[in-house]
């Protein structure tokens, strides 16, 4: 019986990194088959030649960052912005240019001006004509794009991770106490229900694409098994955290949906997660150094990361104010608030991977390495002073390359990871079987190893490059995101899953000083898990290829909104404009003209 016993675990081992590597290389082939062809909104014409507007923000100008390049003397480098909402109505701005914007005939101030088809614009002596698109024009262009999922079966992508999932749960039913069995059971069966579940919703709504939410639900059951193995007696608990984590995601995608609601809760993001950080660091008791938890009738839980979601959420905010520095600033002020306070509470780790997440949004805002080069001097003269003031800081870098020399101080944690890590070698000893869990902040900080230790090096490295292949999607689908807003959020969403992943894996194999991070989706904590499914809301909505995001309005039904509605929009803007004929826009410096 003993040796059967072994064979099952031998067989239920190999299957987990077969199925991994499967379900990883099915996921990249179907991104990179995939076609992701830009959408069309709109035509300039000038001279002659035609411009394709393909975004809902284009920028015109002579520099080679323009959406549309305009290589005239009198043009600017940075002109104007002709900017779509999601209800059809198109605008034009004014971004500091030498000669102005002018649409027929008229010149436009700095709230801009509407435009329609059949408008003359001028720029800087060159004249160009608008033509926006009919209902008519986008059904045939949506005609001729290419679905998702056709070149790989996301349906036999998902059988395998499910056999993955049952070739997990197998190894916990050989290692784990009779009496948690029928838990641990129990919360990988509805994990696998709910994926399904999950997936059929999509099939309902004519959707096809779910490489991302495959690797989402991948990882979640790294997770899962984690949990299994430290605390299994917190099965129920951990099952009923995804499921709220999925309801987020669901959730956030669909609110998304609409970038109009989006826009208008910006301010109240933004409150909610200054209060949530104020509330921390007013009610919270340290551990370890930090005030990172609080606590409500028995239950904890981290509000640094829900603020992780609210911070991309109010961040990517650009749409026709993308380049008015005034929204920078205010961007970061807001970033220099949620920083301050998360030093209040010694969360230097989230500090960081905020300040990063922070430099994405702002160089993708601005497009100007100055801000970036003034945000970096100011980091690393407040990291400068943090570490001067916070003593255990500065024992983590020390300690940072020497955890060795110290074995059984400030170096334990790493030390034992280290080894654990190594003792698993390429197939790992067992879901459950491993020793690290028992080491404190193991199924947290220090995940990676854990799973080296019970799944094999292959499965921790089958782990990291699921969060890169995220991330080349969301690199891929951001060239050809419909609004702004988008392809941010999923940059800004993937740079901070890729540094917390980092500072997670290298900070417990003593590769880059020990933060305290969580590895996403697998580190235990109903929090972290929560908020990575939030963010995986931002990273689905910039996937714009036909009927592939439920985050995502289908370009048939934006071109067939009613008349009705985009009139109104067209008449509120006009009694505005008539009831205030001398309101000027806030006054900037003039735009050099070779900045």
């Amino acid at each position: 019986m003993e040796v059967f016993l072994e064979y099952v675990l031998t067989t239920s081992k190999f299957a987990v990194i077969i199925l991994s590597i499967l379900i990883l290389a099915r996921c990249l082939r179907s991104m990179l088959s995939e076609k992701y062809e830009s959408e069309i909104w709109g035509h300039l014409s000038c001279e002659g030649e035609n411009y394709t507007l393909t975004h809902w923000e284009n920028l015109i100008g002579r520099s080679l960052s323009s959406d549309i390049r305009l290589c005239y003397p009198g043009v600017s480098r940075c002109h104007a912005v002709l900017s779509r909402n999601d209800r059809g109505i198109w605008k034009i701005y004014d971004i500091y240019s030498r000669s102005g914007v002018w649409v027929n005939g008229v010149k436009v101030g700095g709230s801009g001006a509407p435009v329609d088809t059949g408008d003359v614009i001028n720029l800087g002596g060159l004249t160009l004509k608008f033509r926006d698109l009919t209902a008519g024009d986008m059904e045939q262009n949506e005609a001729v794009r290419t679905s998702a999922g056709l070149h790989v079966s996301p349906t036999v992508t998902l059988l395998e991770l499910s056999l993955f999932q049952l070739a997990l749960l197998l190894q916990h039913v050989l290692s784990a106490d009779t009496e948690h069995i029928r838990s641990i059971a129990l919360a990988f069966v509805a994990l696998i229900a709910l994926q399904w579940c999950c997936y059929s919703a999509m099939r309902l709504m004519n959707r096809s694409g779910f490489e991302v939410e495959t690797l989402a639900f991948y990882l979640t059951s790294l997770g899962m098994s984690v949990a299994a193995s430290s605390t299994p007696e917190d099965m129920y608990r951990q099952m009923l955290l995804t499921i709220a984590a999925v309801a987020l995601f669901l959730f956030g995608g669909w609110w998304l949906r609409n970038l109009r609601r989006t826009m208008a809760f910006r301010i109240p993001v933004a409150g909610l997660a200054l209060a949530l950080l104020a509330v921390n660091v007013v009610a919270s008791d340290a551990v370890m150094g930090a005030k990172n938890w609080l606590e409500f009738g028995g239950y904890s839980f981290q509000p640094s990361e829900i603020v992780k979601a609210c911070y991309i959420y109010v961040g990517s905010s650009t749409l026709e104010r993308l380049f008015f520095r005034r929204n920078l600033y205010g961007f970061i002020g807001f970033s220099a608030l949620c920083v301050v306070a998360l030093a209040l509470i010694g969360d230097f780790g989230t500090a960081l991977i905020f300040f990063i997440t922070f430099l994405i949004i702002s160089y993708m805002r601005s497009g100007s390495l100055g801000t970036v080069f003034l945000a970096v001097s100011a980091a690393g003269l407040a990291g400068f002073l943090a570490v001067t003031v916070k003593p255990y800081i500065a024992q983590r870098f020390a300690t940072w390359g020497h955890a060795w020399e110290d074995v059984y101080g400030a170096g334990f944690q790493q030390t034992r990871a280290m080894s654990a890590a190594a003792s698993g070698g390429l197939t790992g000893k067992g879901a459950g079987f491993g020793w690290l869990d028992d080491i404190f902040a193991a199924n947290t900080d220090m995940v990676f190893a854990v799973i080296c230790e019970e799944l094999g090096l292959i499965v921790g490295l089958c782990m990291v490059a699921a969060v890169l292949v995220m991330a080349f999607f969301a690199v891929r689908s951001a060239r050809h995101g419909r609004s702004a807003y988008y392809p941010i959020a999923a940059c800004a969403a993937m740079a901070l899953l890729l540094s917390q992943m980092s500072l997670n894996v290298f900070g417990s194999l003593d590769l880059l000083p020990f933060t305290g991070v969580t590895f996403p989706f697998v580190s235990r904590g109903g929090s972290s898990l929560i908020s990575c499914w939030l963010l995986m809301a931002f990273i689905k909505s910039a996937d714009n290829r036909r009927d592939a995001s439920f985050a995502v309005r289908s370009a048939r039904k934006l071109g067939g909104e009613e008349d009705e509605d985009m009139e109104e929009d067209a008449d509120e803007y006009v009694n505005i404009a008539e009831g205030n004929p001398f309101i000027e826009s806030w006054q900037e410096d003039e735009y050099e003209e070779d900045n």
